[in-house]
């Protein structure tokens, strides 16, 4: 009963959003066994790539080179390590989908990187937290990623 949460931080955000959803899960697990629980595995530029066997989500931030994000300013840079890791897994189906983290400031460039993981994957765009995610995003979040991972599993 444990989904793998993929994730790479630069800044720390997704980090701790990873942490914080981790211990949700535990919580949630604890007062209801049928509740699944997140394994953070942070993947980082020298990470060897292992076949994930387990269901899993991805979690990236967003950095871009310059620009405005729609017509320009839309070339990923520092977070290549992921989406090298996920062009390897043989088997996406694994994969429950994609999850945004940004600055809503930004605009348009807001979870970009996440929207582009998910074109280039073919995987849905499931949620987005701005920066490192409050608890009530956490905890929506958890719980979509619950409910898809008992739609999968055929679990009522």
């Amino acid at each position: 009963m444990t989904i793998n949460l993929l994730y790479i931080s630069i800044s720390g955000n997704v980090r701790s959003f990873a942490k914080r959803i981790q211990q949700l899960s535990e919580s949630k697990h604890q007062e209801n066994p049928s509740f699944p629980i997140i394994q953070g595995k942070e993947i980082h530029d020298n990470s060897s790539v292992v076949q994930e066997t387990e269901p899993y989500v991805v979690v990236v931030p967003t950095y871009l080179e310059g620009g405005n994000g729609i017509d320009s300013g839309d070339q990923e840079i520092l977070t290549e390590s992921l989406g090298d890791y996920l062009d390897d897994q043989t088997d996406r189906t694994l994969c429950l989908g994609i999850i945004g983290s940004g600055n809503k400031n930004f605009a348009h460039q807001y979870c970009l990187t996440a929207k582009q993981y998910a074109k280039r994957f073919n995987l849905p765009f499931l949620a987005d937290f701005e920066l490192r995610g409050n608890a009530k995003e956490i905890e929506t979040i958890y719980l979509m990623i619950a409910d898809l991972w008992q739609e999968t599993h055929k679990i009522n």
